[in-house]
């Protein structure tokens, strides 16, 4: 039997009790046989006397067998566990230290496959990512020339369709400029390497601000809760300016009936949190407006479905979480983004305050 085989670990564990189980039954049966008048002894004092000797060592066995099994299927409890444990983006190797040979082809299987799985999933990725940035160029090109023939005199109908074709140049670039939001949020481009130590309270009230006409030519007013101290948090700028517009642009579109947009900063713990008071979301669509490219039935056209997917992945990416409130137990919609604080020691550019 190779070194590290289940079948030498239960050989190895079991046979010492089994042994010793054994020379406990011969020595009793030869003190029954030997040792003891049984003259003395009736029939049925014999039975009982054997019965429970062999259920005692019949309980014994079970219960060396019952551990033996244990401590050898403990490394494969342990394979478990940690699979359990893994997010769904995790798709590094699992460790095979300390598994027995009979699992380890299984776990070199399984790690080739993850491997395989990876690429597959990096290569789609790099694709998407590649394809936004190429479709970039004409789509500007297509967006500049349908503004400077709207700049011209143009018949009615020519007009309605040179501005169909900017609404729509208009919103494939917002696609593309998500699609490469998302591409620079994945892990293995560690987004990390970018973080700043910035101001949370300063940063939206700089960033927000440029939402204001908007919000207005919407007659939506935009208001801001901060606290006048800093709220430090390590984050990548253009990463958390993409999840602020989002967040804002989402409440803008989606928002109906809402006549007010509230941004709040609260320190402990540093968060971020966005509402209005519109429709809200129902609870069945909790969840699912995270997910990418998914648009509620009832929601207005225009939009892409990947806002709150993009949320989600800055979040995630920031090492922090979300959460959604709405009908019924708020009356608009509230989405609450909570960062980790500062990494203490770490060679991170803290930006100035103004």
């Amino acid at each position: 039997m190779p070194r590290g085989s289940l079948a030498r670990h239960l050989m190895l564990r079991l046979l010492p009790p089994v042994f010793v189980l054994v020379l406990v039954d011969a020595t009793f049966t030869w003190l029954v046989t030997t040792q003891i008048n049984l003259e003395a002894w009736l029939l049925r004092d014999i039975f009982w006397a054997m019965l429970l000797s062999q259920v005692l060592l019949m309980g014994l066995f079970a219960w060396v067998l019952f551990s033996g099994v244990r401590s050898g299927l403990r490394s494969i409890n342990r394979l478990a566990e940690e699979i359990k444990e893994r997010s769904v983006d995790d798709l590094q190797p699992l460790d095979t230290q300390g598994l027995t040979t009979e699992i380890v082809p299984v776990v070199v299987h399984i790690n080739d496959l993850l491997g395989r799985l990876d690429d597959s999933i990096q290569a789609q990725k790099r694709f998407i990512g590649h394809a936004a940035h190429q479709l970039r160029t004409p789509l500007m090109g297509l967006k500049m020339e349908s503004e400077l023939m709207l700049a011209r005199e143009l018949p009615d109908d020519v007009r309605e369709r040179v501005e169909r074709i900017k609404t729509v140049s208009d919103r494939m670039i917002r696609l593309g400029q998500q699609l490469l939001v998302l591409a620079r949020t994945d892990p293995s481009a560690r987004p990390q390497d970018s973080f700043q130590r910035l101001d949370l309270s300063e940063w939206v009230r700089e960033n927000g601000s440029e939402w204001v006409p908007m919000a207005r030519a919407q007659r939506v007013d935009l208001q801001l809760t901060a606290p006048e101290e800093p709220v430090w948090i390590d984050a990548d700028p253009l990463l958390l300016r993409e999840l602020l517009g989002n967040l804002i642009d989402n409440a803008l579109r989606y928002g109906q009936g809402a006549s007010c947009i509230g941004l709040q900063v609260s320190a402990a713990p540093p968060s971020l949190i966005v509402e209005d008071d519109g429709v809200g979301i129902r609870p069945d669509l909790h969840t699912r407006v995270f997910d990418a490219f998914y648009r509620a039935p009832d929601a207005v056209a225009g939009g892409s479905g990947l806002g709150l997917a993009i949320v989600r992945e800055i979040a995630t990416a920031h090492g922090g979480w979300w959460s959604l409130a709405s009908r019924p137990d708020f009356s608009g919609t509230r989405i609450a983004i909570v960062f980790p604080g500062p990494r203490l020691g770490a060679k991170l550019q803290r930006t100035s305050v103004a």
